[in-house]
């Protein structure tokens, strides 16, 4: 028995009397015939609606999607199958990090990560542009031709030097949205409007410095209505509703041209002309610039490989790196309001005004721990799989609760607690997060296609959370804040924070 790792994280045997997992290339398993997948416990499938029935009145998930995790993990164990509904496959949920971890590690170079199916349909298909031998970005690709943009676009977007060229002016939209929070705080010290708009219009402006190369004034008050950084924060919205309507919920539009179909093709042409338009602007801007000996940017990079690969990883920037912080930081805010002793901590850190800021780097941990923007690592198999007793066939949908394992105490003690000391205590504390498995927290995805955007989204909010702690002594009241489930976890209203200016 070939290991690679020197301990084995044992299944919990109270489901399963077996060890671990098997591929085609070496086994774990004590048992010698796995069970077919067909046999894995699960919720029940109706025949054409599958699993619709569930989740109306009497079914299990009724009214508690957001549960769906934790009562699959307690009534079918750590292993779950999930029937398709409408077209939509069936789907394997796994909760055992060492079972999850070999199936990803097994995976070959070009491992496919299903979604975004009506975006890939746009950039295929209905974009009458599209060259069949081109790449229509990452996240619309699979296979080789997913892993040669991939290589072209790594030795750009993971350069820790070129991300760090953005501090400066990443610093000035933070201090930027600081002064709009200010202007927009009522007599009782909250942010009038929806914050979750102002913190995405934050998003937008930090990711849109470097995917489309210069500020877009999203943060301006008196920003035109008629003007392209309008249109294209608009187009930006729109984009994302449609996503979400189509491909993470049922839908027709694989078989029919709904109105939500139509509609979403639109956008996405909307929002590639619109990114067309900015990046037209900046190379102008780079021609006025000169040939000056200093280091370059995301944007110039990815121009100097082609035009249309800059405009294909803009697309998938602001598609992908908007929400994602927006909600991460809304996340962090309310963990720190409901521990003002941790505020404090990670306040005196950022005033010490020292270089390294390990506190607020584990703030930020905790807060994609407990509450991540995504709930798991997602993949389509490209090789049959021997897991946990049950054979896994090729092209089988596969996900890793990351979310309700981070949960687990086995996992994190005190789970459910806002701990940001985990990460940064030494290793003969109980608390540190290197007592866990690996496979267990993975906010950022695994392997060759974890994010790709990872450096900049780091930057961005720890630069603007720095700056919000440093000014703001941030309160909240009422329930705790909700969390809807979709194509990634929102963060739901009333938004009840009390910004207070730090004295």
């Amino acid at each position: 028995m070939y290991l690679r790792r020197s301990v084995l994280y044992p299944v919990v045997k109270k489901y399963y009397n077996i060890r671990l997992v098997s591929t085609d290339n070496f086994t774990f398993t004590e048992k010698s015939e796995p069970k077919s997948w067909q046999e894995i416990p699960g919720p029940p499938t109706r025949p054409v609606f599958g699993q619709l029935f569930n989740f109306l009145p009497g079914g299990i998930f009724y009214q508690k999607k957001e549960q769906m995790p934790e009562i699959m993990y307690k009534n079918y164990g750590p292993i779950v199958r999930f029937g398709g509904t409408f077209g939509s496959p069936p789907m394997i949920f796994l909760y055992e990090p060492e079972a999850a971890f070999h199936v990803f590690r097994n995976e070959n170079w070009t491992p496919v990560r299903p979604g975004f199916q009506s975006l890939e349909y746009f950039r295929k298909h209905y974009n009458k542009d599209h060259n069949p031998d081109e790449s229509t970005g990452l996240m619309t690709e699979h296979g080789e031709v997913w892993r040669k943009f991939r290589t072209k676009v790594n030795q750009v977007m993971l350069q820790p030097k070129t991300i760090k060229l953005y501090s400066h002016i990443l610093t000035e939209v933070a201090e930027d949205m600081i002064k709009r929070m200010k202007s927009k705080r009522n007599e009782k010290n909250m942010i009038e409007g929806k914050f979750d708009t102002e913190l995405n219009l934050w998003a937008l402006e930090a990711i849109g410095v470097v995917a489309l190369g210069d500020r877009l004034n999203c943060l301006d008050p008196n920003l035109p209505k008629d003007s392209p950084a309008r249109k294209l924060i608009q187009a930006v919205r729109d984009v994302l509703t449609v996503t979400e309507e189509l491909d993470f919920r049922p839908s027709l539009w694989r078989y029919i041209a709904t109105p939500t179909f139509k509609k979403a093709m639109k956008y996405y042409g909307d929002q590639t002309k619109l990114n067309e338009f900015f990046i037209n602007k900046s190379i102008e801007k780079l021609k006025d610039k000169g040939t000056a000996n200093e280091e370059k940017g995301v944007l110039e990079k990815l121009l100097e490989i082609d035009y249309k690969t800059a405009v294909i990883m803009a697309n998938d920037m602001l598609f992908a790196g908007v929400d994602t912080t927006a909600n991460t930081i809304i996340g962090a805010l309310f963990l720190l309001a409901k521990n003002p002793e941790k505020q404090n901590k990670l306040r005196e850190e950022i005033l010490s005004k020292q270089e390294k800021l390990p506190y607020l780097r584990a703030c930020i941990k905790e807060t994609m721990r407990l509450l991540p923007v995504v709930g798991g690592n997602f993949r389509q198999t490209t090789k049959e799989y021997n897991v946990m007793g049950y054979k896994i066939p090729k092209d089988m949908f596969v996900i890793v609760a990351n979310q309700y394992m981070c949960m687990m105490e086995e996992n994190f003690p005190q789970a459910a607690e806002f701990i940001p000391e985990r990460w940064i205590v030494d290793k003969s504390d109980p608390l540190y997060y290197g007592n866990t498995h690996p496979f267990v927290y993975s906010p950022f995805g695994f392997g060759v296609r974890s994010c790709i955007g990872r450096r900049i989204a780091e930057l961005e909010m720890e630069t603007f959370l720095a700056k919000l702690i440093e000014n703001f002594q941030i309160e909240w009241f009422g329930p705790p804040m909700k969390t809807r489930a979709s194509s990634i976890n929102y963060l739901m209203g009333p938004y009840n924070f009390i910004f207070k200016d730090v004295k």
